[in-house]
């Protein structure tokens, strides 16, 4: 049976997409200090990105939203 994918929500910011990387992180039940030392990150970086900091670099960015099992996908409008 194909895995189910389950939509997160509409990305129309930074904040939005912070706001789902703390959720998928809960779900998965770790910290932000966990996932940080996983993924080779600082846990600043790791807090600015789940409070949506406008300037957080995104090579990074997605590097943690990879980790945590979110996939981006850009669609036309």
């Amino acid at each position: 049976m194909e895995k189910q994918k389950l939509l997160l929500g509409k990305i129309q910011s930074v904040a939005d997409l912070g706001n789902i990387v703390r959720k998928r992180r809960k779900q998965m039940g770790i910290t932000q200090l966990d996932l940080s030392g996983i993924t080779g990150v600082g846990n600043r970086f790791i807090v600015d990105l789940e409070n949506g900091k406008e300037t957080i670099q995104l090579g990074k960015a997605l590097s943690i939203i990879s980790w945590v099992g979110i996939e981006l996908v850009a669609v036309e409008k």
